[in-house]
């Protein structure tokens, strides 16, 4: 696996670095908590429309993203993210819906796809996985909302079969795992467990480890991993931030930690025009 694929640009961003220097026109990183405009529980820069913040904070959290990136926030593209494996292909038509209002984030939907310049692709977390993937030849990029339902679901392995559809093999699909909550902080029960049983195979190493009666420490990215590399995605193609949203509490929201009252984190990937 390769080493730690975000770099802090400002107090508001994280960018994928490799990425950021290889393609200039590339746009792709992920949002801090620090340095916005929304008061407490929501403290500060939340780009969650959906969690009760105030809808004009929130926009103008947006708007200061927009200026930092110079990327407009009227290209940008939302999603409702509702825990499923949706995956949609998105284009220039779909610019502006879920930017500033959730109403018209694309519905039932956690995976977006796109190969064309001039659109933000964006979702947003806290505690979740996010998932970047690109295939640089055909400008193929796409981002992923992977919370436990979404693994199990395999939406890692979904996006993979997208790329697929566009004529991409999977060993030339590069991948980042981005900040989220890590196993140390993430307890689950059984229920869970079971499901995770159903999507990996009985030779890999278990992306969970039993510590008490029904409970068991889960590591979203492990199972992530396996499950891209179970699809054709190459070890080597693989980065995984060592970023937690639970532990990194000077940087981040996390759902568990502030006990479901708080903000969200933004991933974003785009091709400039």
């Amino acid at each position: 696996m390769l080493s730690e694929p975000f770099k802090q640009s400002n107090e508001s961003i994280l960018l994928v670095e490799e990425w950021s220097h290889s393609f200039p026109s590339l746009t792709v990183g992920f949002t801090t908590k620090n340095d916005g405009f929304s008061e407490s529980p929501f403290k500060s820069l939340n780009m969650g429309l959906h969690v009760d913040d105030l809808e004009q904070s929130v926009v103008k959290n947006r708007q200061k993203l927009s200026d930092l990136l110079n990327f407009p926030l009227n290209k940008w593209i939302g999603a409702q993210q509702t825990h499923e494996t949706t995956v949609q292909w998105v284009s220039k038509e779909d610019a502006g819906n879920g930017s500033s209002e959730y109403e018209s984030a694309l519905r039932k939907t956690d995976g977006l796809i796109t190969n064309q310049s001039g659109i933000l692709l964006t979702m947003c977390y806290a505690d979740c996985v996010p998932l970047y993937l690109i295939e640089p030849q055909t400008k193929l990029i796409g981002i992923a909302h992977a919370g436990w339902k979404g693994s199990v679901g395999n939406i890692a392995g979904k996006m993979v079969e997208k790329f697929e559809s566009r004529g991409v093999t999977p060993d030339k699909i590069k991948v980042v795992i981005g900040p989220s909550i890590c196993k140390t902080c993430y307890q689950v029960n059984h229920i869970v467990i079971d499901e995770i049983e159903k999507v990996t195979s009985s030779d890999q190493e278990r992306p969970y480890t039993q510590v008490g009666n029904d409970q068991f420490q889960l590591d979203l990215h492990k199972l992530n991993t396996q499950l891209l590399l179970s699809r054709g995605v190459l070890k080597n193609n693989i980065a995984i931030s060592t970023y937690c949203s639970s532990c990194d509490d000077h940087l981040f929201y996390s759902h568990r930690r502030d006990n479901g009252k708080t903000g969200r984190m933004m991933s974003f990937i785009g091709w400039k025009e």
